[in-house]
């Protein structure tokens, strides 16, 4: 008898509404459909952060959302978050169009500009979007993409989070027009996308110090960056603080530049508890300014 009165109440429960405390998932419809997550306290009329989680070569959107785990903190501090799906190559392998290092082995037309754009402005249209508080994170080819982005369409992107991947080699290629924050996560064992910089077939891409100095310079900056303390723990597959900060400092645009090294950290680290809060940190700390 109890435990059929267990089953019962169990049943009815399941046929109980979702509690509104819980985030809510909206589908946008189109060519190129995706999902936004909007946090359980979204207040319609009160401008929200939007944060963009762009997925690695080969990879897709959801294997981006469970990666990054930002989910819990978006909900604490009401953040509207989309993790788009890059297209689909020959090999049949979700890429996005970044830079020329990553990872457009196809020469394919496709513009995930237009597109990251369009999920910009069709979030706007429908809930409130802080446009100041706009941002980007990547992993490896969609780390090339963030830069893409925060060189192409500065005027959208406040601040970007690039992990694993570079912005591009030729520093004329990148060519703001309103400054963007920066940050540059990278594995000193990175064998897929050296830190050192390399290629990736015929085409270069920078370190991760150039790729930082480039854009100390862009944000007229110090002449070089400062190590900073703490040291933080981002990787739970290593043991310690085995990340060092290095950071721009007496950045004119009021933008900044920094580089977290994850000393011998791999391609795709094993993030800690700690990683999500760091970056969320990172880019609400760095809303857009104007130039």
């Amino acid at each position: 008898m109890i435990r059929a009165r267990f089953t019962l109440a169990v049943l009815l429960l399941s046929l109980l509404p979702i509690s509104q405390s819980q985030a809510a998932d909206v589908e946008f419809p189109g060519e190129r459909p995706f999902t936004l997550v909007l946090p359980s306290n979204y207040q319609p009329g009160i401008p929200a952060p939007l944060i963009i989680g762009l997925h690695g070569y080969t990879a897709e959107s959801p294997y981006a959302q469970s990666y990054f785990e930002l989910h819990k903190i978006a909900e604490q501090k009401g953040i509207l978050t989309v993790y788009p799906s890059g297209s689909k190559d020959s090999n049949g392998y979700l890429f996005w169009n970044a830079t020329p290092a990553c990872c457009n082995f196809d020469s394919s037309t496709v513009d995930d500009e237009a597109y990251l754009l369009s999920i910009i402005n069709s979030v706007s249209k429908d809930y409130a979007v802080d446009p100041a508080r706009i941002y980007i994170v990547g992993h490896s080819n969609g780390g090339f993409m963030a830069h893409r982005m925060a060189c192409n369409q500065s005027d959208r992107i406040a601040a970007i989070v690039s992990l694993s991947g570079m912005t591009y080699s030729n520093p004329k290629s990148c060519k703001p027009t309103s400054p963007v924050s920066v940050l540059q996560i990278h594995g000193t064992n990175d064998t897929v996308i050296s830190y050192t910089g390399g290629y990736l077939f015929s085409s270069a891409y920078p370190s991760a110090r150039k790729t930082i100095d480039l854009w100390g310079k862009i944000n007229q900056c110090g002449k070089k960056p400062y190590r900073v303390l703490p040291r933080l723990d981002l990787d739970r597959k290593l043991s310690g603080a085995e990340t060092t900060v290095m950071r721009y400092k007496g950045c004119k645009t009021g933008a900044t530049s920094e580089l977290w090294t994850i000393n011998k950290g791999k391609h795709s680290p094993e993030f800690s508890a700690k990683f999500a809060d760091s970056v969320v940190g990172f880019l609400l700390s760095h809303p857009k300014k104007s130039a």
